[in-house]
C-alpha cells in the first residue's frame, strides 16, 4: 500500500480549514494510507472522520518525531518555508508537495491574500490533479455526541489580544441574550478561566473541553457567537448558525463560508485592511463591532 504523509500541526482553527484540502487529497488517493502529523489533541476526531488513517502526533516543528520514512508522497499543509519543509524532506519522501515563495517550476505559489480553504485546495488540485473547488466544509466531520444541546455558545477568547473583543462587551451579549431566553453557555481555554467567569456571570462556564467536546457542544448548538477563532471555524464544519467577529485579519483570508446561516461583522472601511492577528492591543476595526451589532446578527441567523 502506497504512503502519503501530510504535516499541519497548528490550531484548531487552522485544522478546520484544512478539512476540504484534506478531503481532495483523500479522492485523489484511492486506497493510499494517509498519515498526519498533527497535535494530539485531534486525533479523535480527524480519525473518524475517514480523511486521514492515522495521527502522528506533532506539536511543533522543531520536534517532529514518528511519521513514517521513505512515504511515496509527503504533503506540506503547513505552511510555505523550510520549517515545514525540513522535517518532510528528512523522511526522504518519494515526492514533495508544497509551496513556494517565488515561481518556481515544480512547486504551486504562495497567495498570502488567497482564502485559506482556497489555497490549500489549489495546492493539492496543481500539484495532484483534479479540480480545485473546495468540498463543502458542513458534514468533513461526524457529528459527535451531543453536550448540552440547544445551547447558544459564547467564546470571548483567543489566542492573541488583538483577536479578542473586550469582555465586558461580551458579558453585555450574553446577559442580553439570556433575557431573551438563550440558554447561554461560555467557553474557553483553561488559561481564559477569568475572562469566561467575567463574561458567564453566573451562566454555565466550561472551559479546556477536548476538540472531541467542543465539536459536541457545538455541533448542537442553537447558536455560536465568537471572535475569528477555532470555535467559529467548528460552528462552520457542523452547519450551525454563528456570528463571528471578525478583526484584525478579513473574512476574505480566514472567514466562514458565505452562507445565510452565518454571520460576519467586519466593520473595515478600507477593503484592503489588514491588521497583527498576533498584536497585543485589540485590533482598531475589531473595536468597531458594538454590542448592538452583535444582537441584531444573532436575531438575524439565530431560530
Amino acid at each position: 500500500m502506497s504512503t502519503c504523509v501530510v504535516l499541519r500541526a497548528i490550531g484548531l482553527g487552522d485544522m478546520v480549514t484544512g478539512l476540504p484540502a484534506l478531503a481532495l487529497l483523500r479522492r485523489r488517493l484511492p486506497g493510499w494510507r494517509v498519515v498526519l502529523g498533527a497535535p494530539v489533541r485531534f486525533t479523535e476526531v480527524l480519525c473518524g472522520s475517514g480523511l486521514v488513517d492515522d495521527v502522528v502526533p506533532v506539536e511543533h516543528l522543531d520536534h517532529v518525531t514518528g511519521l513514517p520514512g521513505r512515504p511515496d508522497l509527503a504533503v506540506d499543509l503547513h505552511g510555505n518555508g523550510p520549517a515545514s519543509k525540513a522535517p518532510l524532506l528528512a523522511l526522504r519522501p518519494g515526492r514533495c508537495v508544497g509551496f513556494a515563495l517565488g515561481p518556481a517550476p515544480d512547486r504551486s505559489v504562495w497567495d498570502d491574500d488567497e482564502h485559506e480553504v482556497d489555497r490549500w485546495c489549489r495546492l493539492v488540485a496543481e500539484q495532484l490533479g483534479g479540480p480545485a473547488t473546495p468540498p463543502p466544509l458542513a458534514g468533513l466531520l461526524p457529528v459527535p455526541p451531543a453536550i448540552r444541546p440547544g445551547s447558544t455558545v459564547v467564546h470571548p477568547g483567543a489566542a492573541a489580544r488583538s483577536r479578542r473583543w473586550p469582555a465586558q462587551r461580551w458579558a453585555a451579549v450574553a446577559d442580553a441574550l439570556r433575557g431573551a431566553g438563550h440558554r447561554v453557555v461560555v467557553t474557553g481555554t483553561a488559561e481564559e478561566r477569568s475572562l469566561v467567569d467575567a463574561v458567564a456571570d453566573g451562566a454555565p462556564a466550561l472551559v479546556d473541553l477536548s476538540v472531541q467536546e467542543l465539536c459536541g457542544l457545538v455541533a448542537a448548538a442553537r447558536l455560536v457567537l465568537s471572535g475569528d477563532t477555532g470555535t467559529a471555524h467548528v460552528a462552520a464544519v457542523f452547519g450551525r448558525p454563528s456570528v463571528v467577529l471578525s478583526g484584525p485579519v478579513p473574512p476574505s483570508r480566514w472567514g466562514p463560508p458565505v452562507h445565510p446561516r452565518h454571520r460576519v461583522l467586519w466593520p473595515a472601511d478600507d477593503p484592503g485592511y489588514r491588521g497583527d492577528p498576533h498584536g497585543g492591543e485589540v485590533d482598531p476595526v475589531l473595536l468597531r463591532t458594538t454590542v448592538a451589532d452583535v444582537l441584531a446578527a444573532a436575531a438575524e441567523v439565530g431560530p
